[in-house]
């Protein structure tokens, strides 16, 4: 699979004119300038991390203006007298949603949208008694925080990227029924409740993955079993990382919750990788690019994108030089003689998608107030910044420390994946398992630093890392 169609560039005057957009509603409406305030503070994001979408004033902003950002129309259900959706697919950007009927008096931003996992959840945090629009555990809900213009909007969704409270294309597919809800509290408790300890049968803990996942997309459609799928995996990598539990603390501090996820890293084995690949694209996801950083690297990479939820999947395995130019990720490859680091990890803790958890979930921060704030609040590090660019910059929290199972040990001190001397390390000290990665972006950068990547893979070796 090529790169070409992936060779992410920035776009500063779009991230610009976002920001002038900001800048209004800051200087206009007092509860969002206090609220932004508390961002910083209590949970170390800044308003960008969290927008969903800004409405913009159609007798202000033409669409030339947008175009020349690079921002495209999009068509379809969203389309309406009063509302013209524009997307921006090179950029990590919010959509720009224009009314072309508003009068030239009104200000160029009409409203900023930020997005929450639940509604409730953030009106209780934040004290206030608004009400929402939209059902309960539906598609899309909405509520204004602080009228304006410019407003202020808070929106939570699920499997749906478009506009309306009541979709007429969900009514029409048979999936916007009375039972919605309860399909969703059902779905989700399936995928809750799944296997994952398949050890030495891997195989089938993916057979059972994708007859559970296929399921799921009978009952609620493929979209929202997605979206439900990715809040378990979440909840389940959290559950085995305090990093994770601080910020989501800090984060839920405002009623956010998870919703600033840039993306979500698994580790698969080469055997099983292309199972993977599957069950994702089952769910919808689509390949985007793929990586390897140079012949000794080790390690490769397939980049998955969802078209409706946004979720990213950053898919790790060992990969050597010459498969890259495979399709590895529709190919069984046979497990290298001794594994790389990625491998090694499987080998310790399981599969990502089945016993193992997330790797990382990336979200995205203020670089410096999160790192800060983690350490301040929670004692929590961060590791040295394996990206710092003007325009990106990542760094791993200290790496959680699991105990491995020994039953894991000893089928791989048989293989000859480690050593004796290996083998009783990881059975007293256990092995690093996860982190949380703090990204921050700008420009609207939307790729990844792959040197840096496989720098960090490097330093994350469990065979290099001294714990305890």
């Amino acid at each position: 699979m090529s790169n070409t169609a992936f060779a992410w560039r920035r776009w500063p005057e779009a991230d610009q004119f976002l920001g002038a957009r900001y800048a209004e509603l800051l200087s206009q409406n007092a509860w969002a300038s206090d609220f932004v305030n508390r961002l910083q503070s209590q949970t170390g994001t800044t308003l960008p991390d969290w927008v969903d979408h800004v409405q913009i004033n159609g007798g202000r902003i033409s669409h030339d203006v947008l175009r020349e950002l690079g921002f495209k129309p999009r068509r379809g259900e969203d389309s309406s007298p009063t509302r013209r959706v524009y997307t921006h697919p090179g950029a990590d950007l919010p959509k720009v949603v224009v009314n072309p009927t508003t009068s030239a008096d009104l200000p160029v931003c009409l409203g900023v949208a930020i997005r929450s996992e639940s509604l409730s959840a953030f009106l209780a945090a934040n004290q206030s008694h608004k009400t929402i629009q939209g059902q309960p555990l539906g598609p899309y809900r909405e509520v204004i925080l602080a009228d304006g213009p410019p407003a202020l909007m808070a929106i939570e969704r699920r499997g749906y990227d478009g506009f309306d409270v009541f979709p007429s294309s969900l009514v029409r597919a048979g999936q916007f029924t009375p039972q919605r809800a309860r399909n969703t509290l059902e779905a989700r408790e399936m995928w809750q409740t799944r296997q994952r300890n398949w050890i030495g049968n891997e195989s089938a803990g993916f057979d059972h993955s994708e007859t559970v996942a296929k399921r799921m997309i009978d009952l609620v459609g493929q979209d929202l079993a997605c979206e439900l799928v990715f809040e378990v995996e979440r909840e389940y990598w959290q559950s085995k990382n305090k990093a994770a539990s601080a910020q989501k603390f800090r984060q839920d501090r405002l009623g956010l919750g998870w919703a600033n996820h840039d993306h979500h890293t698994f580790r698969c084995s080469r055997r099983n990788f292309h199972r993977l690949i599957s069950v994702l694209e089952l769910l919808g996801f689509r390949l985007r690019e793929n990586f390897h950083a140079g012949e000794n690297a080790g390690w490769g990479a397939q980049i998955l994108e969802h078209p409706v939820t946004g979720i990213v999947i950053f898919a790790d395995l060992d990969l050597q030089a010459d498969e890259l130019q495979t399709d590895f990720s529709h190919t069984s490859l046979e497990p290298l003689p001794r594994p790389n680091t990625v491998g090694l990890w499987v080998a310790l803790h399981g599969e990502s998608f089945l016993e193992g958890g997330m790797h990382h979930l990336e979200a995205q921060f203020d670089f410096e107030l999160a790192r800060e704030g983690l350490l301040h609040e929670s004692h929590i590090e961060t590791m040295k910044p394996f990206s710092d660019f003007p325009f990106l910059r990542q760094a791993f929290t200290k790496g959680e420390v699991w105990p491995v199972n020994p039953k894991r040990i000893e089928i791989a001190l048989e293989a000859g994946w480690i050593t004796s001397d290996e083998a009783q390390k990881f059975a007293t000290q256990g092995a690093i398992g996860s982190h949380l990665e703090i990204l921050q972006r700008k420009e609207g950068y939307k790729g990844f630093n792959q040197q840096a990547v496989s720098a960090i893979l490097g330093d994350t070796d469990p065979r290099k890392v001294q714990v305890g």
